[in-house]
């Protein structure tokens, strides 16, 4: 009782953030510093809250912990919050992003800076709210309300081809979430409830299943991305700017993820059994073909977008495989792919911030002016290619031992995807930071400011602390993974108990 009402402040307090910048007079400089000041604090604080609920949360459960109820827009909808430890990490994930976002923001966002801290504080509700939800609709009013945010902070705060990019990004992904809000109106006409705890426990006729399997595929395949509806994402991360990348791939690429063990496994398990082979086939490109894509690409935004493409690649496998390894190293994977990613996306903004370019030639011998800046994405690297003693090797490692278990081929194909991702993660580190230092542009810049070392230090520090103590995480997942695979073996056992006494 003690926690009740928290997961609503969790989302409420950066509303609060937002509308107290919305009361902001005036264009000028102190106006634009004060909007920055409320919208970091407002951050912090959330942040300060999620780690008091991860407290209050006990691993141990695997029940939903912290719930908050209340019945809204008439019988059978329900406003229900609440955590597991599948929710847990990316709940704190997401409060722990959002203040590195507006930090990365404070000198290179200069117009519009009031909107813009807004369109962040609104979009980290809805992404918090996303993980917290315990009713089918609330869950996809969150889920589809990110769209908006998202849109606008790329439409109008990003590249060249801006609109080009937003529009794509908003037109792919709604129109696989019309196919859900279909499937979710099929779900409550069939059990008279939207409430996902109850959902859960309901056995949904077999022919059904497929059908709303591959409603619920057709949205979360998208936001993930998966192979082939992967398109929008390298376009969307080339024109955002660096917070919005950091946010894209940190947090928003999870949500498919999250929506495959949330919904699609413990609520669909014969579909899920029937397309597994699907998933795996389609996994296996994302991993090889990606990863070669990344291979040719001259832009450092594009690389690294193709390369979590593949790394998500890792994440569908591991789900499918649906045995404890599989999934806990799933999830690991989304929450260290978060850290390292942004951190990348960050590293590209420092240097783009420099020269305002993302041409992987532009630059060379980096290593000479900016040593620090080498060594911060000398980790980061590493850990996108899954080096072991970085969080990025804890994930992968997992996800291919519950391939190998669950197919064996499988996994021999995707482990030709960790080969390419050192490929084409060493080969930008090398362009980047080693070579001649002789282009004229490169002459005076920098190395880190305060204010980026302060960025990078806690990203570099937990990539490394997940990567030799990835127990924090595993912990806090293990119960509720077990649990989920239980059941779902559980009810697979009953089928086939039922198709026996049938004959």
């Amino acid at each position: 009782m003690f926690g009740f009402g928290l997961l609503t402040g969790l989302i409420v307090l950066p509303l609060v953030g937002a509308a107290f910048i919305l009361c902001l007079r005036g264009d000028d400089e102190a106006t634009k510093n004060n909007a920055r000041w409320a919208a970091l604090l407002a951050t912090l604080v959330t942040f300060a809250l999620a780690l008091w609920a991860w407290r209050l949360f006990d691993p141990a459960s695997a029940a939903f912990q912290l719930v908050e109820e209340k019945r809204w827009a008439g019988s059978g909808l329900v406003y229900k919050l609440g955590i597991d430890g599948i929710s847990m990490p990316f709940v704190v994930l997401t409060a722990f992003l959002m203040p590195f976002c507006i930090l990365a923001s404070w000198e290179s966002i200069t117009t519009r800076v009031k909107e813009y801290m807004i369109a962040f504080l609104v979009l980290e509700t809805l992404m918090i709210g996303v993980f917290c939800a315990l009713d089918l609709v609330l869950f996809y009013l969150f889920f589809e309300g990110g769209l908006i945010p998202m849109f606008l902070i790329i439409g109008v705060w990003g590249g060249k081809r801006r609109v080009y990019a937003s529009f794509k990004f908003f037109l792919y992904t709604l129109v696989g979430s019309l196919l859900m809000l279909l499937a979710i109106m099929a779900m409550y006409g069939a059990a008279g409830t939207t409430d996902i705890t109850v959902l859960l426990k309901t056995a949904f006729p077999s022919s059904m299943q497929k059908w709303l399997w591959l409603a619920f595929f057709a949205s979360f395949a998208v936001k993930m991305p998966m192979w082939p509806v992967h398109t929008w994402l390298p376009d969307a991360h080339v024109e955002a700017p660096t917070a919005g990348s950091v946010i894209l791939a940190g947090i928003l690429l999870k949500m498919g993820g999250y929506g495959f063990i949330r919904f699609s496994l413990p609520m669909f398990p014969e579909a899920s059994q029937y397309f597994a082979p699907l998933v795996y086939t389609l996994s296996i490109i994302a991993i090889v073909y990606t990863s070669l894509v990344a291979l040719v690409q001259e832009d450092m935004k594009k690389l690294i977008a193709y390369s979590s493409v593949a790394h998500m690649g890792f994440v569908t496998m591991g789900l499918f495989a649906m045995n404890q390894q599989g999934v806990q190293g799933a999830v690991f994977q989304m929450v260290s792919h978060g850290l390292v990613s942004g951190a990348l996306f960050l590293c590209v903004g420092v240097v783009y911030d420099r020269i305002h370019t993302r041409e992987i030639d532009a630059y060379g011998g980096l290593v000479k002016n900016m040593p620090l800046y080498a060594v911060a994405l000398m980790v980061f690297t590493m850990a996108n290619a899954g080096l072991p003693g970085t969080s990025g090797f804890v994930g992968e490692f997992l996800t291919l031992i519950g391939a190998f278990s669950a197919n064996s081929w499988v996994g021999f194909f995707a482990t030709t995807g960790v080969i390419l991702s050192a490929a084409y993660a060493l080969y930008l580190y090398r362009r980047i930071i080693f070579g001649v230092f002789d282009k004229p542009a490169l002459a005076g810049i920098a190395d880190l400011s305060a204010r980026e070392i302060a960025l990078l230090a806690p990203l570099l520090a937990l990539t490394i602390y997940y990567g030799v103590h990835p127990q924090p995480i595993l912990d806090a997942c293990a119960a509720s993974v077990a649990g989920l695979i239980r059941d779902y073996d559980a009810a697979l056992a009953a089928v086939k108990v039922a198709a026996a006494a049938a004959h």
